[in-house]
């Protein structure tokens, strides 16, 4: 199924008016992050706040919808977000890192996976991660699984 007909699906169930949603996957293990939202283990994510400025998107906010993809494009869920802020990267909490459910939910595991991968992200674009660059912390709940 891809993402409209899950969209199409969700707004049908649960009688929703909404009609603007956003489909993603994420990042470097998509199908296992997908999972870990679909067990309930994974309710947060964090993204480089350089990369909205550099491809001018605009920031997620309370109250919006995402359907989630696979490594294969294929929808797994939806979820909506719930809380967004931003913060430097060496203040991404121990809690933010324990809901973002990867590893064993410790901060400095999520700081060690995390410094690879913004540093890859930074380095696609020509900039250099450093650990005072600005983090998008997103916090979202899953309201809808085939």
């Amino acid at each position: 199924m891809n993402a409209e007909q899950m969209w199409n699906k969700f707004v049908t169930k649960n009688q929703i008016t909404e009609t603007e949603y956003q489909s993603w996957a994420f990042g470097a293990a998509a199908d296992e992050l997908a999972e870990l939202v679909l067990k309930g283990i994974k309710t947060g994510t964090a993204s480089a706040y350089p990369l909205y400025e550099i491809e001018n998107e605009i920031l997620p906010k309370a109250g919006d919808y995402s359907v989630i993809l696979d490594s294969k494009n294929e929808a797994v869920c939806v979820i909506q977000t719930t809380e967004v802020y931003v913060v430097p990267f060496k203040e991404v909490s121990e809690e933010h890192a324990a809901k973002e459910g990867e590893g064993n939910g410790s901060l400095e595991y999520w700081r060690n996976v995390h410094i690879e991968f913004f540093t890859e992200c930074m380095s696609e674009t020509g900039k250099l991660f450093d650990e005072d660059m600005p983090v998008v912390c997103e916090e979202f709940q899953l309201v809808y699984i085939p």
